[in-house]
């Protein structure tokens, strides 16, 4: 007797995972931001977490986090900073045209970008989140490939 498959791995298709991209119309730090979302926010109060760590070569990168629990729908919303905060030298650049520089971009195709915006949830719905309108342009949807490298950094740190 045959054995049956129950799926084809070649039509199984690697979980692509959905962020948000939020960008801010004018620059004010962190704490000042999270302040507002969290004043429009009922029951949603954003905290800040462990920062997001990533190795370099040359530098360890510090990334600010900050999450909330949303307990109509339970899910987890995270906000990571696209922009490294903090970056601490390891060893002295010796190599003449070093990629690595002091400041890093989680998605450097897109370093107009101040935060983004992950959840627990397969198909993320990001509109719960009540945002400063005069503060914040609408977020972008981003699929996220399992080949990226902030696919790995995001499956790390869930």
């Amino acid at each position: 007797m045959e054995i049956q498959k129950l799926y084809d791995l070649d039509d199984t298709e690697f979980d692509n995972i959905t962020i948000g991209l939020v960008r801010l119309a004018k620059h004010i730090p962190d704490h000042e931001f999270f302040f507002q979302v969290n004043q429009i926010n009922n029951g949603l109060k954003f905290k800040r977490i462990e920062d997001l760590i990533l190795q370099g070569d040359y530098y360890d990168y510090s990334f600010p986090r900050f999450e909330a629990y949303h307990k109509f729908t339970r899910t987890c919303f995270t906000f990571v900073s696209n922009r490294s905060s903090e970056s601490k030298q390891k060893k002295l650049q010796t190599e003449l045209f070093s990629e690595e520089e002091n400041i890093k971009f989680l998605l450097n195709n897109q370093v107009e970008v101040q935060y983004i915006l992950h959840s627990s949830e397969q198909f993320p719905d990001f509109s719960v989140i009540l945002l400063p309108e005069n503060l914040v342009f609408p977020i972008q949807d981003y699929v996220l490939g399992s080949e990226e490298e902030l696919y790995q950094i995001i499956q790390y740190y869930e």
